[in-house]
């Protein structure tokens, strides 16, 4: 399922192909925000993959790193997909974290100055 021609790939496509994203047109939004870096450098969607390159991607509040192996044009299997990418990535925050995490109840309004003083100190910012 590789590409036969040896020819690049679009940067969108390919994080679409080997599973990154969902939908194609996520995977270009993406890129297009700036939360997707080629070779350390922010890029378009239209920019050309080649195996070698490192793809630096921010996707669910953690940066997800690979160095491109293999080309794919369309879309394919989890099994193969693993196979197109080297997954560079450090590992997820513990869960704790997250759950440590200040949350205020849905329909309180916004924090008045107060709040956002306590916030901060809890932060270690104040």
């Amino acid at each position: 399922m590789t590409n036969d021609n040896g020819a690049a790939v679009r940067i969108d496509v390919w994080l679409w192909a080997v599973r990154v994203f969902k939908t194609r047109s996520q995977s270009a939004e993406a890129v297009r925000a700036g939360h997707v870096k080629l070779n350390e450098q922010a890029t378009k969607p239209s920019a050309q993959v080649v195996p070698g390159d490192t793809i630096r991607v921010w996707k669910d509040h953690r940066y997800l790193e690979y160095e491109v192996t293999g080309l794919v044009r369309k879309r394919v299997g989890a099994p193969v997909a693993r196979t197109m990418y080297i997954d560079t990535s450090p590992p997820p925050p513990p869960r704790d974290i997250f759950a440590s995490l200040p949350v205020r109840d849905r329909g309180a309004g916004r924090p008045t100055k107060k709040d956002r003083r306590a916030i901060d100190r809890l932060r270690g910012q104040g």
